[in-house]
């Protein structure tokens, strides 16, 4: 008998207790995970997409929430990294991961 889990397709919730993005700023993070959706924000400029982010600090796990196109973007592009060693940084308005 096969487990749904073998063969289950869905996106699994990401787990960790909740952050702010704000508070994750220049502390060495493990990227484990990530999601990325449509914001029901759309309307408002800049505001297309957002992710949840999960992350393991120390061998806790968090999850935060940001809509920077920036980190978005380097997400997509480095997605098959995952999980990788990062530190995210503010530049002015700006978030990267470096």
């Amino acid at each position: 008998m096969q487990r749904f889990s073998d063969f289950s397709q869905e996106d699994q919730p990401l787990d960790g207790e909740k952050r702010r993005i704000d508070e994750l700023i220049n502390v060495e993070i493990t990227v484990i995970g990530e999601r990325i959706r449509e914001s029901r924000f759309k309307d408002e400029p800049g505001r297309r997409r957002y992710m949840a982010l999960q992350v393991e600090i120390d061998g806790v796990r968090y999850v935060a929430f940001t809509g920077s196109e920036v980190l978005i973007t380097q997400i997509e592009k480095y997605r098959d990294k995952i999980p990788f060693v990062t530190t995210i940084k503010k530049i002015e308005r700006y978030y990267t991961f470096s």
